[in-house]
């Protein structure tokens, strides 16, 4: 059988990703990001978009290059159709179709949300691979979700957040307490030197569905209220605030997963997005595996956040089935999960 040589790209936000596949397994997974956006404490579309422009065509040269291989190897280009901003978007689909149209070979557009869960079929001896049908709780700045997965293509959401996603209440959270962009990561940093002192209220949604805008102004009005007695609380107890609200959060997600995976008969579990990065879900995945006899899954850390690599396994497993290209090639801020 011919060697499947694929290029993906990634430019749904503020990361310009690359990297090439081979089989299934990942020759290089260049990513770039843009530190312009640390002055404004979150990401400004219109200067994502540019920098994008500036950074595709080094970021490819260099995933080509580090892959060792020519560009008249690949079989096939993959790249980010959506959900994301859409001028950063249509860098990358531009991008790709006109190299694909160069080298006159197949351009496959991707969900950006499907290739978090289909991470875990990256071809790596160290890592497992979920069996199906599995249960995918898939968590990042814009989504929250619990996705049942039956094959490759055949999944479905069946839990998500009504409102904000957990990755913006931790992001907001940071901003709120001075700390700096991106803020996920920093509250994680400041949560493990930390102890959970402090109860917030937990969201009451029905079924598999969450909600995270109250438990971001739980903390806003806890903040407030205690810096009316101590206008220096929040500074002297940051760690044991950011301990205690990650905990929150975490404890939110994992109980709607639990109740899904008993529900629905599951054991086979996994995370995914950027937000499965943060080292106290990732510690309570293995908890309660242990506890619930779950078979458990989580991947690498650089195929956590946003990534060219996951990209490329989802069109790797797309010309491995056989499907029909160049019909939906269109950039879509706001594209459906199963679209």
């Amino acid at each position: 059988m011919k060697d499947i040589i694929i290029l993906g790209i990634e430019s749904s936000c503020d990361d310009t990703a690359a990297s090439v596949l081979k089989n299934g397994f990942v020759l290089s997974n260049i990513v770039a990001d843009q530190q312009i956006h640390q002055k404004y404490g979150g990401v400004v579309p219109e200067l994502a978009s540019r920098a994008h422009q500036q950074k595709i065509v080094p970021v490819v040269d260099l995933a080509i290059e580090t892959a060792g291989i020519k560009r008249s190897e690949l079989t096939a280009i993959a790249f980010t159709r959506g959900p994301g901003l859409l001028g950063s978007l249509i860098v990358g689909s531009s991008f790709a179709q006109g190299l694909g149209f160069s080298l006159g070979i197949p351009v496959v557009d991707v969900n950006h949300m499907q290739a978090h869960v289909l991470a875990h079929f990256i071809e790596d001896p160290a890592q497992k691979k979920p069996g199906f049908p599995f249960l995918c709780l898939t968590v990042s700045g814009g989504h929250s979700q619990i996705v049942l997965v039956r094959t490759h293509f055949d999944m479905d959401v069946i839990g998500e957040t009504i409102d904000d996603a957990a990755g913006e209440a931790f992001d907001k959270a940071a901003k709120l307490l001075g700390l700096p962009y991106p803020g996920g990561p920093m509250v994680d940093k400041m949560a493990a030197e930390g102890s959970v002192r402090f109860d917030f209220p937990m969201p009451s949604v029905k079924g598999y569905d969450y909600s995270f805008s109250g438990l971001k102004t739980s903390l806003l009005y806890f903040i407030q209220k205690e810096q009316e007695k101590d206008p220096d609380f929040a500074r002297k107890n940051l760690r044991d605030i950011c301990a205690s609200y990650q905990s929150a959060i975490v404890t939110y997600l994992f109980k709607k997963l639990i109740l899904c995976a008993k529900n629905l008969g599951i054991r086979e579990i996994a995370i995914a997005g950027g937000v499965s990065a943060n080292s106290h879900l990732r510690a309570e995945l293995q908890r309660f595996g242990k506890e619930f006899g779950w078979n458990t899954y989580i991947p690498k850390f650089e195929y956590c956040t946003d990534n060219a690599a996951m990209i490329g396994i989802v069109g790797h497993y797309k010309l491995l089935c056989g499907q029909e290209f160049g019909e939906s090639l269109v950039p879509t801020a706001r594209l459906a999960f199963n679209e």
